[in-house]
């Protein structure tokens, strides 16, 4: 009798042993399965929250199916007290696993809103937005001159007090370093101070995210980095017979048609003319470099150059001296860096605006001189329709 119930009780364990094992291959299964989800989620874990708490906003947002397996597999994987706070872009069909992971490894959200410290030629701007998840792009919210005397939009204040909102300090190609220093001294989500204007064309205009409490420094450091890796990647890959002697000039040269023309077809071709006026020994005769020599960067001149201006001699007067100037008159961005260490083929040593918003090119004086005399009638045009 006693051995047919140690043999029911063996059973009975065996069938409990082989149904528990079941249960965790199945959970384990569940666990690393393609989610649910059938687009993309924005969950935000507020600061303080618990992994209870954070997989019941998954369930009720049809990220994952069963609350409690994410939570043990989370546990299972040593992840439980590992949950940040953040706004967090969980992909479609995202499984639990996968789905920790990103909640956990910590950084930067990765959607929800942001903002953004736009640093131009002519001004700056904030701007606050949110990605939009079908289109995984990033929508204007509102945007606002920190120079006006208007009040900020109250999204700007909300969004500034949420503990997960991003934010970004983006740089245009052509802004000076003075300008780049001076609108980072009402960045306010930044502290410290910068100890000294960066020499001019140092500082590669991009988009940078930044933190709370990031140094303006840091920031600069930064930018100055990926300055020079960019420079020194385009010396190395430049083409053979360029008038340039040294990664400097390659620099000044490139602010140059950085300043001349925003259109990124143009580039080589505006390389290709200052090039070769360098190589038959003609002056650059730019504009930029002229209007450099008298703001050294500090501001836009904001009106016409004069006669006399063309005429006075400073380090950057093209119309005077002969060759590069001594330093860049502007921070260039990677395509005008590009484009003076790989000009176009041409032989080309005019240019002047042809009305569309880009430039008509000539070999000689006399199609140049034409050329000019089409954008003053257009000039005087529209003189007329005002």
């Amino acid at each position: 009798m006693w051995r047919n119930i140690t043999s029911s009780a063996i059973s009975f364990l065996v069938v409990v042993a082989f149904l528990f094992g079941g249960v965790i291959v199945w959970g384990q299964n569940t666990y690393k399965a393609e989610g649910p989800a059938t687009a993309p989620i924005c969950l935000r874990v507020d600061r303080g929250s618990s992994m209870r708490a954070t997989s019941a906003r998954l369930a009720d947002q049809g990220a994952i199916t069963s609350p409690m397996i994410f939570r043990i597999g989370a546990d299972y994987a040593g992840k439980s007290g590992d949950l940040k706070a953040g706004s967090w872009l969980i992909p479609e069909h995202a499984t639990m696993s996968e789905i920790t992971r990103i909640i956990t490894r910590g950084g930067a959200s990765t959607c929800g809103t942001e903002v953004v410290y736009r640093i131009g030629v002519n001004s700056n701007e904030i701007e606050v937005r949110e990605l939009d998840l079908e289109s995984n792009r990033y929508v204007e919210k509102a945007a606002f001159d920190p120079a006006s005397e208007e009040e900020a939009p109250a999204i700007f204040a909300e969004v500034s007090a949420q503990a997960d909102t991003r934010y970004r300090v983006a740089i245009a190609e052509g802004t000076t370093s003075w300008q780049i220093v001076e609108a980072m001294k009402s960045i306010d989500v930044l502290d410290g101070d910068v100890a000294e204007i960066p020499a001019e064309g140092t500082l590669a205009p991009d988009s940078y995210e930044v933190v709370k409490g990031d140094t303006r420094a840091s920031v600069i450091a930064r930018m100055t980095d990926a300055q020079e890796v960019l420079v020194a990647a385009a010396w190395a890959s430049r083409v053979d017979g360029l008038p340039l002697e040294n990664e400097q000039e390659m620099l000044v040269l490139a602010s140059i048609i950085e300043k001349e023309t925003g259109l990124p077809d143009e580039r080589r071709q505006v390389a290709s003319v200052f090039e070769n006026r360098l190589k038959r020994g003609m002056r650059l005769q730019t504009d930029p470099t002229v209007i450099y020599g008298i703001t050294e960067g500090k501001g836009v001149l904001g009106r016409g150059l004069r006669a006399s201006e063309l005429r006075a001699a400073t380090a950057w007067n093209t119309y005077v001296i002969e060759g590069l100037p001594p330093t860049p008159i502007a921070n260039p961005g990677r395509a005008s860096i590009e484009a003076a260490v790989d000009p176009a083929a041409t032989d080309f040593v005019f240019f002047v605006a042809d009305g569309s918003g880009g430039h008509a090119f000539a070999e000689t004086l006399e199609q140049h001189n034409a050329n000019v005399a089409k954008w003053r009638q257009i000039e005087a045009e529209r003189t007329e329709a005002e």
